[in-house]
């Protein structure tokens, strides 16, 4: 059996628009997103990150390339696999005037699943209490919510969300990102399409990163950030043109922000040891952790510009691109 749910090899899709101009949508992506947990799959908007999900769906027709879910090629055998998979792509229709509860129970009678499964999957999504209420009368939250509860009726090991926090308030984004974080501890798959950084940060144990339809990096979360370490340090002393001066002349990259300085590529106690050796004393010593955006936005800006991705790409596991 593969440890991966999802693979893609030299995925192409290319159409042209209405005025005759080429466009390369999908530039021959691999992605591999392993068995388990959350899978975040980050791009601006425009990167492709829709359509390659179309394509695995069958909602799209790749142009080349392979597409294989739960290792088996697609789209010729997904019917194969279909009732494995849960997905929201687009706000799917629902009855406004009928209660979240009763449009899942006619959702559930319709795709011959027993009517229990609606119990479990208002409770998955926190929808207890509310159930009874009428759908146009939900915020957007809870629509979302009910909208991932109907790809819960049929239990998919695989769970794909495109965007599923778009235009939520602060607490809406909370509590979906709460949720999507059970559904990762519970055993299921989630592939979670997004460009809020920080929130996928706090919900995702891998990620793979696109621009522009091509892959920029994939890996462990932990791992694109620096596995926690850091090798950045903001210096805050009474004169920073000279310590900037004297840190420069030692060979490192110094950066001024404000009245600091960010100093890249050497640890903490060395700089401060530089500095304590021609009298100037640090009061600021503060190591910066990289995060998911600070690399997000690094590979994007690379990948606009035309250069090669930075030193966070790739990232690969024994399994492949994790």
């Amino acid at each position: 059996m593969s440890d991966l749910v999802i693979e893609t090899t030299g995925l192409r899709k290319e159409f042209r628009t209405r005025r005759g101009r080429h466009v390369v949508a999908v530039h021959d992506l691999d992605l591999a997103v392993p068995r388990g947990g959350v899978h975040g799959f980050l791009g601006p908007n425009g990167s492709g990150k829709t359509t390659t999900i179309r394509m695995l769906l069958g909602l799209a027709r790749a142009s080349k390339g392979e597409m294989r879910l739960f290792g088996q090629p697609v789209p010729h055998l997904l019917p194969s696999v279909i009732d494995r998979i849960g997905a929201v792509v687009e706000q799917p229709k629902f009855v406004p005037t009928f209660s979240g509860r009763k449009n899942l129970t006619l959702l559930a009678r319709t795709i011959g699943v027993p009517s229990h499964t609606v119990d479990a999957a208002l409770e998955q999504v926190g929808l207890n209490g509310r159930d009874q209420e009428r759908y146009k009368g939900y915020s957007l939250g809870m629509k979302q919510r009910l909208a991932i509860a109907a790809t819960l009726l049929k239990s998919p090991d695989l769970l794909i969300l495109d965007e599923p926090t778009n235009g939520l308030d602060p607490a809406g984004i909370r509590d979906i990102r709460d949720m999507i974080r059970g559904l990762g501890d519970s055993g299921v798959t989630v592939l979670l399409s997004s460009h809020i950084l920080a929130e996928v940060q706090q919900v995702c144990h891998s990620a793979s990163i696109i621009g522009k339809g091509r892959l920029l990096a994939s890996g462990d979360v932990d791992d694109l950030v620096g596995g926690g370490s850091t090798s950045t340090t903001r210096v805050g002393v009474a004169d920073p043109a000279t310590a900037a001066r004297l840190l420069r002349e030692a060979g490192h990259h110094v950066i001024p922000d404000g009245e600091a300085l960010v100093v890249e590529g050497v640890e903490p106690r060395e700089i401060n040891r530089l500095l304590a050796g021609h009298e100037i004393f640090v009061h600021e010593l503060t190591p910066v952790r990289a995060d998911l955006e600070s690399v997000f936005l690094q590979l994007t800006r690379d990948a606009s510009v035309g250069r090669p991705a930075g030193p966070a790409a790739p990232v690969t596991t024994e399994a492949g691109v994790a």
